[in-house]
């Protein structure tokens, strides 16, 4: 598990900063399976975490808990102190935003439509304003336009605004998703494998990425099986197997636990998510 060499600036030490989500034991049962065991986890301003595990861990179960998907059988999930909502819209308003394992954009709407759709929970204009596109529509409507194309911008898509998101290159509908969640205007984003099926150019690139929306101040969470790409990226890490937290610490300390090796090597890896 050797890890590449990162030429960015590291986060600033937790100690310093605001802890944005906290979650503190958090279950989830389906029936009599137990998917998340217990699993506490505080994020601070600024900061990456990692989630990692072997297949079948519960990182997305535990993620899903997280955004309001899930209503976990126990445990809580606040922001800023506030307990979050169990509906996902709200969560979202609440600050916090993911992408998926899939991606789920619309396909036949252009990359800046894509994200105007991530901005709407920004807007206020009622149906009736809608309908009738009056004067306040149509200024929510411009800065609706104007705030998705900065943000194409910021995550290297500016060009592509025209785009239809079915026929833009893999990488850069991955990109697409993440702008379209910072169209939300989160305090955390959640990036459920961004580099799943991305080549190394790419997978670099996303990194950069990652790093660039780190230093604007927000709390990123980030699952990923790419050990090199997580144990570059993250300020901490956490290594869940079977539901249940391993071990949280430094990439260093984590990737040198005998437990995460057995995990990783004596785990099935044919085994589906399953989350």
């Amino acid at each position: 598990m050797s890890t590449a060499v990162s030429h960015e600036m590291p986060a600033a030490p937790a100690a310093g900063r605001e802890v944005v989500l906290d979650a503190s034991g958090v279950i989830m049962r389906f029936g009599g399976l137990t998917a998340v065991d217990n699993v506490s986890m505080k994020v601070h301003d600024g900061e990456i975490v990692g989630l990692i595990g072997p297949n079948g861990a519960g990182k997305t179960t535990f993620f899903n808990c997280l955004t309001g998907m899930y209503i976990p059988t126990e445990g809580t999930v606040r922001l800023r102190g506030e307990v979050l909502p169990p509906k996902p819209s709200k969560v979202v308003k609440a600050g916090m935003a993911r992408t998926f394992q899939n991606i789920r954009l619309f396909g036949n709407m252009t990359a800046l439509e894509n994200v105007m759709v991530g901005r709407y929970c920004r807007t206020s204009s009622m149906a009736l304003t809608s309908i009738i596109r009056g004067p306040k529509f149509r200024r929510e409507e411009e800065a609706t336009r104007a705030r998705a194309q900065e943000l194409l911008d910021y995550v290297g898509l500016g060009k592509s605004a025209e785009l239809l998101a079915r026929n833009m290159p893999y990488g850069d509908q991955r990109r697409l998703e993440i702008a379209r969640a910072l169209a939300t205007d989160p305090q955390v984003l959640l990036l459920d494998e961004p580099t799943a099926g991305m080549n190394p150019k790419e997978t670099e690139e996303a990194m950069h990425l990652i790093f660039k929306i780190r230093d604007s101040g927000l709390a990123v969470i980030v699952i990923e099986h790419d050990m090199r790409f997580i144990f570059t990226l993250c300020d901490r890490v956490l290594c869940l197997v079977r539901g249940a937290l391993l071990i949280e610490g430094s990439p260093q300390e984590v990737q040198s636990d005998p437990r995460v090796i057995e995990a990783y090597i004596g785990g099935d890896e044919s085994q589906e998510e399953g989350e």
